[in-house]
C-alpha cells in the first residue's frame, strides 16, 4: 500500500530483500522542469500530439502524464521497445521527433525523424541526434518548430522568385513575343536578375 501511494505520486519505488522479505524501500522521483507544461501546451496548439515513452512504472508515468496534460503515454518500456513504438507510429503516416538525453534513447533518436537530445544528456544521446537543445530547455523545442517553419517559408518564396523571373525573362529574352515587337533588352534582363537576387536576399 505505501509503495502504491509513493509510485501514483511519479516516483519509482525499490525494494530492499533480506530473502524474500522486504526490509525496506526507496522512493525516487523526478523533479518536472518549470517549460515542459509550456513546451505540452504548445505542441498541442500546434495541432502536433505529445506522447511520453518511459521506462518508469505505469503508475508515475500516468502521475506525470496527468500533471502535464498528456494523454498519451507508453510505460516500463526497454530501448527497443521505444524504438518499435516510434517505427509503428511511422508506418501509420506519422512524421515522429524525438527528445531523449540517454543511453536508451539514443536507438529511438536516431530512428525517429528528427532527434532531438537534450544538452547536459548522454554524449551517445548527443551523437545519435540531429538537433541538441544546448540550453537543455524543453520549451526551446517550440522555437525549434517555428524556426524551421519560416526557414521552409523562406525556401519556397525564394524558389518562386528565383524561378518567376526566368519563367517570364527567359522566353521574352529569346524573342517569343518579337512578333508583336516585345523583345527584352539585356540591360532591363541584368537588372531583372539583380532584383530576383535582392528579392531572395531579403
Amino acid at each position: 500500500a505505501a509503495a502504491d501511494k509513493w509510485a501514483a505520486k511519479g516516483n519509482s519505488v525499490s525494494f530492499l530483500l533480506q530473502g524474500t522479505q522486504v526490509q525496506g524501500m526507496v522512493a525516487e522521483g523526478d523533479t518536472i522542469k518549470a517549460g515542459a507544461k509550456e513546451l505540452i501546451s504548445g505542441l498541442q496548439r500546434r495541432g502536433i500530439t505529445p506522447v511520453m515513452l518511459t521506462g518508469d512504472n505505469p503508475k508515475a508515468a500516468e502521475h506525470v502524464a496527468n500533471l502535464l496534460g498528456l494523454t498519451e503515454f507508453h510505460a516500463g518500456l526497454l530501448p527497443d521497445d521505444k524504438q518499435k513504438i516510434i517505427a509503428d507510429y511511422q508506418a501509420k503516416g506519422n512524421h515522429v521527433i524525438m527528445v531523449g538525453d540517454g543511453v536508451n534513447d539514443a536507438p529511438s533518436l536516431a530512428a525517429a525523424d528528427i532527434g532531438i537530445a537534450i544538452g547536459a544528456g548522454t554524449d551517445v544521446a548527443i551523437d545519435s541526434a540531429d538537433v541538441v537543445l544546448v540550453k537543455s530547455e524543453p520549451s526551446d523545442i517550440l522555437h525549434f518548430l517555428d524556426l524551421a517553419k519560416i526557414t521552409n517559408r523562406k525556401m519556397v518564396q525564394n524558389l518562386w522568385w528565383g524561378a518567376g523571373y526566368n519563367i517570364v525573362a527567359i522566353p521574352l529574352a529569346a524573342g517569343v513575343l518579337s512578333f508583336i515587337g516585345i523583345i527584352l533588352d539585356p540591360a532591363v534582363g541584368a537588372a531583372v536578375m539583380a532584383m530576383s537576387t535582392i528579392l531572395c536576399a531579403a
